[in-house]
């Protein structure tokens, strides 16, 4: 495979029919600033030396190895990785990992629907001219000033904190019937079922937790908020730096690098007007989503202190029933005492044994038995009034 790689119009129908056992040929596509997206027919060193990553950074978005949610800001590329969705944005690209997975056709969808800025067509008729800042915001108060880059890393950001609301609300739909199942029923069935679906809701919430911890960590540090302004480092750059890059464009007919810088700084210059130390408008963007992210686990939070009182509530009625149990059994050694009672007088009186005093006195029988019986009553409602008055049986 050549290094430079080679591009493949990205027809749907085609991308349908794409396999993922050719995960190496056909595992990522590129969208351009204008939402053109085109399968790409290269290896991870053409992929490296077109972004200018390290081989650690690239690795985070193999999908056979097991790395958590990430987002690295690099010197011309952010480096993401949430759950499904694995992408490297430019600041005129972005190239997205496994475009025919399930959960991330909707992605790419969204890309090609939202990266085109309102008005891009306007800015193809006037052939390179440039226009002022005044100008722009008052021709389009309206239009999406965003930088590209930020307009590429919301559409990631929205995907990926409604795919795990969506698997939230799921997860609460069967969890809460089969609670309130278990409390009015408890068997062996309901348990397993609340066992599996804790056991999805604990993965499910260590997801939205990591998600949710590299959005704080990423609000937390200005530093990093500032390395993810690519279209920002790129005006600041000399036309002629940034055509030393030696990349090559991979389009015949893409724009040049001078066009390229040109609309990034304008871009840079409508939003956050040059200002190195000025992260608000990233920061208002993640702070958007980390409120939703931070939502999401709000409601996973719930349903495990649901789960948690439902555990608690079964527990009691486990321990009431462990309590009757050892009621009951109190009352029947209670009554096995006091019968032992009755049954010595019994043997006492059974024993085949020659004496001389019984004789005669066969009217002593009935009084025999009358005292032995009254005697192991009266000592049985001694016993459960005792235990009555120690509390140790209920009223």
């Amino acid at each position: 495979m050549a290094r430079d790689g080679s591009v493949v119009p990205a027809d749907p129908q085609a991308m349908a029919l794409v396999k993922k056992k050719t995960q190496s040929s056909r595992s990522w596509i590129l969208f351009d600033a204008s939402g053109q997206g085109s399968l790409l027919d290269v290896d991870k060193y053409a992929i490296m030396h077109r972004v200018q990553i390290h081989a650690r950074d690239l690795r985070i978005l193999d999908p056979l190895l097991s790395y958590p949610s990430t987002i690295l800001g690099r010197e011309k590329a952010i480096v993401l990785n949430l759950e499904h969705i694995k992408a490297i944005i430019t600041a005129e690209e972005v190239l997205l990992r496994d475009p025919t997975d399930d959960n991330v056709v909707p992605v790419v969808e969204e890309l090609q629907r939202r990266l085109p800025q309102v008005g891009s067509g306007h800015q193809q008729e006037a052939d390179g001219k440039e226009y002022n800042v005044g100008q722009l915001d008052m021709e389009g108060a309206e239009e999406d000033e965003s930088p590209f880059e930020f307009r590429a890393l919301e559409v990631a950001l929205e995907a990926i904190c409604s795919f795990l609301a969506a698997r939230t609300t799921e997860l609460e739909m069967a969890a809460y019937p089969a609670l309130d199942e278990l409390t009015s029923k408890i068997s062996s069935r309901n348990l397993d079922r609340v066992r599996k679906l804790k056991s999805a809701m604990t993965r499910l919430t260590a997801r939205v937790q990591k998600v949710r911890d590299e959005l704080e960590q990423l609000l937390d540090d200005d530093d990093d908020m500032a390395d993810l302004y690519l279209s920002r480092k790129l005006a600041s750059a000399s036309p002629v730096s940034g055509s030393r890059g030696g990349g090559g464009a991979w389009f015949a007919a893409s724009p040049t690098i001078g066009s390229k810088i040109s609309r990034a700084s304008r871009a840079s210059l409508a939003t956050v007007h040059l200002d190195e130390n000025d992260v608000e408008e990233l920061e208002m963007l993640l702070e958007a989503y980390f409120m939703q992210i931070d939502g999401t686990l709000n409601k996973l939070t719930t349903l495990r202190e649901y789960i948690d009182d439902t555990e608690d509530y079964i527990n009691i009625q486990l321990d009431n029933h462990r309590n009757q149990l050892i009621q009951l059994e109190l009352f029947l050694s209670s009554g096995t005492v006091c019968l032992s009672f009755f049954s010595l007088v019994t043997a006492i009186f059974g024993m085949n044994i020659p004496y001389t005093w019984n004789e005669n006195h066969g009217y002593m029988f009935k009084w025999v038995v009358i005292i032995s019986g009254t005697i192991s009553a009266v000592t049985f409602l001694l016993i459960i009034a005792y235990a009555r008055k120690k509390g140790l049986v209920g009223s």
